[in-house]
Formats: C-alpha cells, sequence, structure tokens
C-alpha cells in the first residue's frame, strides 16, 4: 500500500513477555504486592497511556485485584521498567514522567463497576497526583476536582544533565491551562524529592478555550479560544527554561461551539470516545506556509462501506495524509501545496484505502503513528515500492503527477529509483496529455536532489515544469481562498520559527519570481550566438569565463560518473551548449546568493554545479537506457557506414531500435527546448545522424528548416565525407548546405570536391569580392580566358573580378583556399552551365 507502517513498539510483543517473566520472579519469591504484580488474565487492561518526547513509552495495566500499575518501555534501550503502583482500583485518565524519570505526574478517577469506567461517581473527585519515584517516595496531590485533569511534562530540548527545575502542564477540562514550576533536590546519593513541595509555584498559560493540542516534538501548544463568535488560532512556544512565549494568532475561517472540548495529542484519548468525538470537528494543526486556506470536499468512495467516523491525519514530512477507513486515502503535498495535481487522491474499494488500519491512528512527532486501539506504535512512511508500481497502472494524468513526486520526495538511492522512473517514461512516453513527462521527470529530480539539503531552497528552484492546472480530479472539489496571515507576536526569530516568518513574508508580499527560471539566459545566449555570427565577439575574458563554468560542470558530472556510457556523448566541444550551460551556472549562482542567506558561496557554488549537472545527467540516463533498451551499439561511426550503403529515403533501411532512439531524442529536445535547458555536448550531432538514417529526405529537411535538427559541423562533416556522390546523396548533401550558417557553409563546402561546392565557393567569393565595388573605367588591358568558349558577359565578369583581386589581393584572399580566384570562378561557372546544358 501506499503507507507503509513500520512497527516501532507493541504492546503485546514489547511489554507482555517481560510482565510474564516478571510474574513468574514474583511468584517464585512468594510476593505480594511490591513489583509489577500479578496479570492473571486481565490483559485487556494493558493499554498506552503517553509516549514522550524522547521516544518512551508510558503504558499502564491492572491486577485481579484491580490495582493500577504504572510502567515505561525505553525507546533506546528496548527495555521496560516499573514506575510505580496505585493499589486502589482506579482508572487512569492521563500520565506523563519528567525527562529524568524521576516524577510521575498522572490523573486518576475512581472505576464504576456498572456503567462506563470512565464516569465519574456523584460526589467524587479527579485526583491529580504527583509522585516522587526515584525512589518510590512521597505523593502530592496536585488537584482535587469534580473535571477531568491532563498532565503533560515539559521536556527540554538539551537533556544532556539533570535540570533543578521540571515544568507540568495541567489541562482542565473546565477550559483552562496551568503550569507548575517543581523544582527537586538530591538527598542521600540519588535519592531525588520535590524541594518545598508545600508551595509549588503556578501560572496559568491559557483559558477559555474550545480546542487545544500539543505539539511533543516542538514543544508547542497551539489552542483556539473565540473572541466575539470568532475562532482564533494561538500558539505557544515553550522553551528548556520557565519562559514560554505566545508566537503568533491567526483567524480561523471555522465556527466552534463555545460548549465543545477537545484535546488533540495530550496522550490517550479513550474518555472522548467515538460517540463523543462525532459530535466534534475533527482538527488538527500541521504547521504550513503557504498563506492559503485549501477546503477540500471528498466524495466518499463505497456507499457499501458503514464505516463514517474516525478521519484520520499523518504527517509526513512533505505530504498530509488523509484517510477515512473503507472509503479515501489522500497524500495532500503541503510543501508545494497550490496546484491540486500534486497531491494524490485515492477513493472506492481500492487496495490502498482497504489495505490501511479501519481503526483511527493518531499523528505524533516526526512520522510517529500511534494506534491506541492495537497498542502499536509506528512509523509512518511512504511505501517507494509499491507508489513505483501504482506509477505503472495510473490512468489519470493527475495520478501520474502526484505520484511521481511522491515517489521522489521518498529520497533513498535515487539512481535506482531513476531509473526505475525512466523505464517508466521510455514505456509511457505519449500517455500523458496534460504535461510532458520528460520535462516533469527532469525538473523535479533535479529539484529534490538539491531542496531537502538546504534550507529556503523549495521557494528558489523551480518544482514543476507546470504552472497551472484546470483538469477536474474525479470525487475531488478544491476550493482556495486568501486568509489573513498570522500575527507574529515575537520579532526575534530562531530554527522553525524564522524559516516560518521567511515563508509568511514571501507570502506576503508575494514572490513568485523567487523561483529561478532560464529567462535572462535565454536572451543572454542568443545575443551571444548572435554576435557569433556576425563575427562580433563581446570581451574574450567573458566568454572564457562562461566555457570555464561548463568546464566545471562536465567534470563534476563526470567526477560523479565513472561508468562507461554507451552513447557517445562528450566527445566534441559543442561550443554552443557549452555556453548555455555556462551561463546557466552564472545565473543561478547569482540568483541564489541574492535570496539565500547565511550560505557560504563556496557551498553555493557547489550546489550550482551539482543542480546542472543533474539536469545534464538526468538526459544522459534517458539516452543511457534507451541506448540499452533497444541494443544499440555503443559508437556512432557504424550509423555513417550504414548511411553510405544507401540513400536515406529509402524505406526500411533504419531499424525499428533506431527510429524509437530517434523519437526518445526528439521528446527530450522538445521538454528542454521550451525551459532553454543545456544538452550534453555531442547530442545535436547524434541525433541529426539518427535524423539522416531515420528519414526521408522530405522529412529531413522539413525537421532542420523547424529546427528539430541542428546541424553541427560536426555531423556534416561526416556526412560531406562519409557518404559518396551518388545523385540521391548529392541531393542532400547541397540541401544540407545551404542551410547552414555562412561562416560552417564555406567550411563545409571545401570538404565536397564537387561541381556543387565548387559553385557555392564560388558564389561566395564573388559576393565577398562585390560588396564593396565601385565601377571603375575599363581597364584597357583584356585578360584572355584560358578557356576557349568565347563569352562575352562571362570575359568581362571575370575581368572585373580580376582588377579587384588584384587592387585588393591582401583584403579579399580567401583565407585557406589561396586558389579560389577570378579564374576558379570563370571555370566552376563553365563547368556549371555545360552541366545545366547536358553537355
Amino acid at each position: 500500500m501506499a503507507l507503509r507502517l513500520v512497527s516501532d513498539f507493541d504492546l503485546r510483543k514489547d511489554v507482555l513477555p517481560w510482565l510474564r517473566a516478571q510474574r513468574v520472579a514474583s511468584a517464585a519469591a512468594g510476593a505480594r504486592g511490591g513489583g509489577p504484580g500479578v496479570l492473571e488474565n486481565n490483559y485487556e487492561s494493558l493499554r498506552i497511556l503517553n509516549v514522550e518526547r524522547n521516544g518512551n513509552v508510558i503504558y499502564t495495566y491492572k491486577d485481579n485485584k484491580g490495582n493500577v500499575f504504572f510502567g515505561l518501555y525505553d525507546s533506546q534501550t528496548r527495555q521496560n521498567e516499573h514506575l510505580y503502583t496505585f493499589e486502589k482500583d482506579l482508572h487512569v485518565v492521563s500520565c506523563s514522567v519528567n525527562s529524568d524519570r524521576t516524577l510521575l505526574a498522572a490523573s486518576l478517577v475512581h472505576s464504576t463497576k456498572e456503567g462506563r469506567k470512565n464516569e465519574l461517581q456523584p460526589g467524587s473527585k479527579c485526583l491529580t497526583l504527583l509522585v516522587e519515584i526515584h525512589p518510590v517516595n512521597n505523593v502530592k496531590v496536585l488537584k482535587a476536582v469534580d473535571s477531568y485533569i491532563w498532565v503533560q511534562f515539559l521536556y527540554p530540548h538539551v537533556e544532556s544533565h539533570p535540570l533543578p527545575e521540571n515544568h507540568l502542564l495541567l489541562v482542565s477540562e473546565e477550559k483552562y491551562i496551568e503550569k507548575f514550576h517543581i523544582q527537586v533536590i538530591q538527598e542521600d546519593g540519588s535519592r531525588v524529592v520535590i524541594k518545598d513541595s508545600g508551595h509549588l509555584p503556578r501560572e496559568r498559560v491559557a483559558e477559555d478555550f474550545v480546542w487545544a493540542q500539543w505539539d511533543m516534538s516542538e514543544q508547542r501548544l497551539y489552542y483556539i479560544d473565540l473572541k466575539k463568535s470568532r475562532s482564533i488560532l494561538k500558539c505557544l512556544q515553550f522553551s528548556a527554561d520557565e519562559k514560554f512565549n505566545l508566537m503568533f494568532e491567526a483567524p480561523l475561517d471555522i465556527t466552534l461551539s463555545d460548549s465543545g472540548f477537545k484535546l488533540v495529542n495530550f496522550g490517550c484519548d479513550d474518555l472522548q470516545d467515538q460517540e463523543n468525538l462525532s459530535k466534534h470537528l475533527t482538527l488538527c494543526v500541521f504547521t504550513n506556509h503557504t498563506g492559503h486556506g485549501k477546503t477540500f470536499t471528498a466524495a466518499l468512495g463505497s456507499v457499501d462501506s458503514h464505516v463514517t467516523k474516525g478521519l484520520t491525519f499523518l504527517n509526513l514530512d512533505y505530504y498530509l495524509a488523509v484517510y477515512l477507513p473503507g472509503h479515501f486515502f489522500h497524500l495532500l503535498n503541503i510543501q508545494h501545496p497550490d496546484l491540486i495535481c500534486h497531491s494524490l487522491f485515492l477513493t472506492g474499494n481500492s487496495e490502498v484505502v482497504d489495505m490501511l488500519p479501519h481503526s483511527p491512528l493518531q499523528s505524533l512527532s516526526g512520522s510517529l503513528v500511534l494506534d491506541w486501539c492495537s497498542g502499536k506504535l509506528y512509523r509512518a512512511l511512504l511505501n517507494q515500492s509499491y507508489l513505483l508500481q501504482f506509477l505503472w497502472n495510473a490512468r489519470l494524468d493527475c495520478e501520474k503527477m502526484a505520484v511521481l513526486h511522491c515517489v521522489l520526495s521518498c529520497g533513498g538511492d535515487r539512481r535506482f529509483l531513476e531509473a526505475k522512473i525512466i523505464q517508466w517514461i521510455s514505456e509511457n512516453i505519449s500517455a500523458c496529455h496534460s504535461f510532458d513527462l520528460i520535462q516533469e521527470f527532469i525538473i523535479a529530480s533535479s529539484y529534490w536532489s538539491i531542496c531537502p539539503e538546504t534550507s529556503n531552497m523549495d521557494k528558489l528552484l523551480p518544482y514543476s515544469s507546470v504552472l497551472t492546472w484546470n483538469t477536474e480530479i474525479p470525487g475531488i472539489t478544491l476550493v482556495t481562498e486568501e486568509i489573513a496571515l498570522p500575527f507574529m507576536k515575537v520579532h526575534s526569530f530562531k530554527g522553525y520559527w524564522e524559516k516560518l516568518n521567511s515563508n509568511l513574508e514571501y507570502v506576503k508580499y508575494s514572490k513568485p519570481h523567487l523561483h529561478y527560471n532560464n529567462s535572462m539566459v535565454r536572451r543572454e545566449w542568443h545575443s551571444l550566438i548572435s554576435e557569433e555570427k556576425t563575427g562580433r565577439r563581446r570581451s574574450m575574458v567573458y566568454v572564457k569565463n562562461i566555457l570555464d563554468n561548463a568546464t566545471k560542470v562536465i567534470s563534476n558530472l563526470e567526477a560523479r560518473n565513472l561508468e562507461p556510457r554507451l552513447t557517445p556523448l562528450f566527445q566534441e566541444e559543442d561550443n554552443h551548449q557549452r555556453l548555455l550551460m555556462g551561463l546557466m551556472v552564472s545565473e543561478l549562482k547569482d540568483h541564489l546568493l541574492r535570496h539565500l542567506q547565511g550560505v557560504e558561496k563556496k557551498k553555493i557554488e557547489q550546489m550550482v554545479l551539482d543542480y546542472v549537472s543533474k539536469l545534464l545527467d538526468l538526459v544522459c540516463q534517458i539516452m543511457e537506457t534507451s541506448w540499452r533498451k533497444h541494443s544499440l551499439h555503443p559508437c556512432v561511426p557504424h550509423l555513417y557506414a550504414s548511411i553510405s550503403c544507401s540513400l536515406l529515403s529509402s524505406s526500411g533501411r533504419a531499424s525499428a531500435a533506431e527510429f524509437k532512439v530517434f523519437h526518445i531524442m526528439t521528446r527530450i529536445l522538445e521538454a528542454t527546448k521550451s525551459l532553454f535547458l543545456p544538452l550534453p555536448p555531442g547530442f545535436h550531432t547524434l541525433h541529426t545522424i539518427l535524423g539522416v538514417h531515420c528519414l526521408p529526405l522530405h522529412n529531413l529537411l522539413h525537421y532542420i528548416d523547424s529546427g528539430v535538427l541542428l546541424l553541427t559541423e560536426t555531423a556534416v562533416t561526416r556526412l560531406m565525407k562519409d557518404l559518396d556522390n551518388t545523385e540521391k546523396n548529392e541531393k542532400l548533401k547541397f540541401s544540407i548546405i545551404v542551410r547552414l550558417p555562412p561562416l560552417i557553409g564555406q567550411k563545409i563546402c571545401r570538404l565536397w570536391d564537387h561541381p556543387m561546392s565548387s559553385n557555392i565557393i564560388s558564389r561566395n567569393h564573388v559576393k565577398r569580392l562585390l560588396q564593396n565595388y565601385k565601377k571603375k573605367p575599363p581597364s584597357s588591358v583584356i585578360h584572355k580566358s584560358s578557356f576557349s568558349v568565347e563569352f562575352l558577359p562571362l570575359n568581362y565578369f571575370v575581368e572585373i573580378l580580376t582588377d579587384i583581386e588584384c587592387s585588393n589581393q591582401a583584403l579579399y584572399a580567401f583565407e585557406g583556399h589561396d586558389n579560389v580566384d577570378a579564374k576558379f570562378v570563370e571555370e566552376a561557372a563553365l563547368k556549371h552551365t555545360m552541366m545545366l546544358l547536358g553537355l
């Protein structure tokens, strides 16, 4: 199933064997009382009371006489410890142990033999006790009231040494919260007692609230009070000392009754049973930074299921799992909640929904999940292997998008994970219509390879290639509303609060432009290429720095991938792609330096190299997978050799495998082109050679003219050298040459010993000579042609060219071709004319 619950603790497996062993030991010693007592057959009384911040589990059980025993399971040593015994038939409402295990706080009520056991007898009281347990000693009554009390010790973030003062929260059903300050001292060596137990200082923390939630991991208290019928969410942050701060207030657009009362994560909630729970709003707080209110309305997945209670929320780091047993399972993306397509919605009697526990689960600190009913503590994880399997079977585009991001967020062996996803993409390249699979994979995988390592990177790098989503998701209605941002009460922030405040500022000033894009790179790259075509180029130092960036990227990529490549990439300079990757390094580095505060410049530079290297590596991985799958030769010359055998326009020459690889490369090009991402040097050459091999001439030329195939100097040079001069090959060569930029065209023409090539060279030479020609008086000397043909227009034209060459020989000499002169032009013209006349 999508959610994997790994057992961290099980009452039946981790506690019962120890209890049985203690019972046997007690029976053998003839002991009565003391120790853990005798369970007999009263195993049903064993239940979890609380899970403390350090992961220790507090549990209770009764013997056949009704005596109440408290035990602790140490999550680090995996050992059990008996804490205390009440030799009375009481029912435990709440319990907590301080971090040093020297004090135990418990709230208890009298059990009834008739009716519900958690119901108070008329006139009876709820006792809240504080017990010294190192060793067991004095018991102090903190409260004796007619309402229920819940207790919770505060846990400092630093636990390296015993603290002289402990802090205990008391939450009353009368809608107030108090904090007790308890000082302890050591007597007689290791004995710990309460100092001045008759006068324990206390202070009122909150009052008149209708809902409260305890965040054990971060030691925060969230509560809601009603002011003039408005629900106000408040947050208190407790520190290691006696201080606590009201961090923020936020208005909520929900309706709560002032007669209600609900607690979340204050230990076991068996008093508020399922009947009572159904009368109150199921509400949990998970910290988020988006500044939007999102209301999801989900259709019940199955009309046959009778489970209508027990909506469960689970915190899974980047995701919030929401599920109603038998009806639906949702994974809400809380890292990037803007688009609904990034969240996964499963409904009905699907395998995922049916395999989850049907009892309500409680989300604790981190990824810990508690099933009170079974007495099991789980660590909830996204099931990466199941999600990969689900990816293959997903029908809807929104499911493919959501699962792709879920899988990548799981981490683990990223190389293996990416290989599995690429395999899926290769088989489903055309099966997605709402977004580009390759594009989304490249952006998302590059994001997840960098962002988890550094705070605030989630706002600076692109997360998805999709900016809007208008396709309906079956069974889900989403309403997004702007909400008032929390009013921060503290101005000095650290850790989580610093991050939250930064995100609130981000929302407040609406800064979507912080996400990096290649618009600046696009403009600068086109400018450099334009300068290159016109023969002008800005400072060589600037261009060298850009190309040096590209060299660093390629070196970084090669250092991380030591396996030999099958595809013939990175075997040529390809300055255009090097300029593109170098510019991207420069722009991305400047972008991060502007917005990423408190991170060393050297670290940012390395992150940029890693990010751009990752973009290229993902393209290489897709290529490698396709190359290996279709068993193509690891070297490219065989492609030229096979082209030389017969012309590309003949049907059936290219194999089906070569067609598929060419198609994948075309899709890669489409994906990277719109985002203006760099490609590995040699990609365009290989793509063109495969195109020549696979496409008929008219299709090939159409691909070239539309920019799908890019004629690199390397590819054209190989074609000119390796293809013979059959009529069809001549047509191909000429069609390619006339489409080349002038500078490259001149170089290529020299490699082709053919009248067409001579004609092109002659035209270029004449054009160059006549660019600044000014008519002069005719020369008295007539230069006779070496040919016997007397063609006066040609003779006159050659005479003009000869005069220009003589007067400007140094300026107009054809670089590298001293034999290109007026005589060469004359001979080329006559040969071309004779060829046209069929002579």
